[in-house]
């Protein structure tokens, strides 16, 4: 419940707002927790206990919030998350995340079609797999057709794997001529597509089809991507480290999220990278980027760091692509790769762009370390902030190799949802992928994320629950249970970790005097529950700048209004997007 309250405290001292009564984790150390937190204009007060916090700080204007003995967090930051892109479509997204069986994942798609108006697509793009549903199995062609006979749909698994019905067929005009290279459209005996799509040395097949299953104008993607950001603050989100992706191009895909961050609506802090997009092009683009704009050119109108430009990444070229398809053999990177890479990274470093870079295997780490390194020599890193994404297989030479050159790993729990099909193409693993524990134990700064909505879910706690279980979401167990980590640390990763690779570090990520005023009231104690019902957490509030962003149970009269999502018929008025 929130208050109003009169108090003694000096126009210096005046807290816009005070929670109280609460199980504050700090996260400066272990077992750290504090009874309250005093906040102004969007940074941290003090912490302390809830008498001393409350005669000190409070006045006639200041905001109370009883935390009821709940647990109080800092934000959560998810280092890699494609945030920017999915708020351009989630409006028009059916998703299937936390949906437990298939057979409600069919009524849903059915249900769906019913109202998606001619023309339109009914789309389930990522987020989910099949051993997440009791069933342990994909759905069919046939039952995808029989559910929907006259709407087209498209439906993407992982990477690696798509499912377009009948209707879809028809609506593209593809047929046994349709080509993408690096991808397959499977025929039937009579050559006619079946309606399954398959990566294989790339997704293009994928992508370009995702493509031409329409887009919303932009007022609507405005809506969405407001949408989308109240969808993770539900979860406690307050930060993304956005990565970019194919098809992101900037600067109109990039218009959406920047309208609410000037009208003062963004409510996760967003440092975004740019991803060149134009195999072959890539080395202008960076050129052209870096005469437009700089690293830390902050867009929002209300908050430091609210919508800020960070770098390069994580795609700089396209030979570089090592996409993680786990269904087929480990992509090998062209011999141009070395030739294409040095020149950019030698630009960036020259005009000291952080930079991040996507690589899922130690044989394509191994190989752009090599051109690092070459550059090092006589272009410095000298603490230039830069990291891998995803290094799954990193090796520890490699890692020893990144320490060297300053950089850091932004991991993911892509292992969640493929860990059955690479425990089938490469068997069980002996040991941490990615060695997470190695990356620590060796000062590499970690952090953690989702790669968010195209493989894995945007839940953070589901990635927690991996963290400190080494399970995925069927219930293998894909870490050695030696492996797993500790709450506190897993947490950090969450927090502060995933702060560095904004340059964040000391700005959030713990709870503490002069940091940003992001936390989280829990619904459950994180730190006191059993791993496996982390993943059962939501967001009861959720803070961004000192400002209730979320709210629910007991606070839900606090949540800020939003309209309903557009078109009227989307999926998001109905469904929501995670099925808690």
């Amino acid at each position: 419940m929130l208050l109003l309250m009169s108090g003694p405290a000096s126009a210096q001292q005046k807290a816009d707002m005070i929670i109280y009564n609460g199980k504050i984790a700090t996260m400066t150390k272990p077992g750290e927790f504090k009874q309250a937190i005093a906040m102004q204009k969007g940074l941290i007060l003090a912490t302390g206990n809830s008498r001393d916090i409350l005669k000190t700080y409070k006045n006639a204007s200041t905001q109370l919030v009883d935390a009821a003995g709940k647990t109080v967090i800092p934000g959560l930051n998810d280092s890699h998350m494609h945030a920017i892109r999915e708020g351009l479509n989630f409006n028009m997204e059916l998703r299937w995340d936390g949906v437990k069986t298939l057979k409600r994942a069919m009524e849903m798609l059915k249900e769906q079609a019913a109202r998606t108006p001619p023309g339109a697509w009914v789309k389930v793009v990522g987020g989910w797999n099949e051993f997440q549903f009791e069933e342990k199995r994909q759905p069919t062609i046939d039952e995808i057709n029989a559910a929907v006979p006259d709407k087209p749909v498209y439906i993407t698994y992982l990477y690696g794997k798509a499912f377009l019905n009948q209707k879809g067929i028809e609506v593209l005009g593809y047929d046994k001529n349709t080509d993408y290279p690096g991808s397959l459209i499977e025929l039937d005996k009579d050559g006619k597509p079946t309606g399954l799509l398959y990566a294989k040395e790339t997704p293009m097949a994928i992508y370009r089809t995702l493509a031409l299953t329409g887009k919303l104008t932009p007022e609507e993607r405005i809506n969405s991507s407001e949408h989308f950001y109240r969808e993770i603050n539900s979860f406690g989100i307050t930060s993304v480290v956005d990565a970019a992706g194919g098809s992101q191009n900037y600067d109109a895909d990039y218009q959406a999220s920047l309208a609410l961050a000037k009208a003062g609506k963004l409510t996760v802090r967003t440092a975004y990278y740019l991803f060149a997009q134009q195999k072959g092009k890539e080395l202008a683009d960076y050129e052209k980027w870096i005469s437009q704009t700089h690293p830390n050119k902050n867009d929002h109108i209300l908050m430091a760091n609210g919508y800020a430009m960070e770098g390069a990444g994580e795609n700089l070229i396209a030979t570089g692509a090592d996409f993680e398809n786990f269904l087929e053999p480990r992509i090998v990177l062209p011999p141009e790769m070395e030739s294409d890479l040095e020149p950019i990274i030698r630009l960036l470093v020259k005009n000291r762009w952080p930079f991040r870079l996507h690589a899922t295997y130690g044989e394509s780490i191994d190989r752009m370390l090599n051109v690092f390194e070459k550059v090092n020599k006589d272009t410095p890193f000298n603490g230039l902030r830069w990291f891998f994404d995803h290094a799954e297989t990193i090796t520890d030479a490699e890692l020893a190799r990144v320490k060297a050159l300053g950089g850091g790993v932004a991991v993911q729990f892509r292992m969640y949802y493929q860990g059955e099909l690479y425990t089938k193409m490469y068997g069980q693993p002996k040991t941490q992928l990615p060695p997470i524990k190695k990356m620590l134990a060796m000062g590499i700064p970690v952090g953690m994320g989702t790669d968010a909505p195209r493989i894995s879910t945007y839940n953070p706690w589901m990635a927690l629950h991996w963290l400190l279980t080494g399970q995925t979401i069927g219930g293998m167990q894909f870490w050695p249970k030696d492996q797993v980590l500790d709450k506190f640390t897993a947490l950090g990763l969450y927090t502060g970790g995933s702060a560095w690779c904004s340059g964040e570090q000391d700005l959030k990520g713990k709870l503490q005097k002069g940091m940003y005023a992001d936390m989280v009231i829990l619904s459950d104690d994180y730190f006191t529950t059993s791993p496996e019902n982390v993943k059962q957490i939501t967001s009861l509030m959720t803070i961004v700048n000192g400002k209730i962003v979320y709210a629910a149970g007991p606070y839900a009269a606090q949540c800020p209004p939003i309209a309903a999502a557009i078109p009227a018929w989307s999926p998001v008025n109905y469904f929501g997007g995670y099925q808690k």
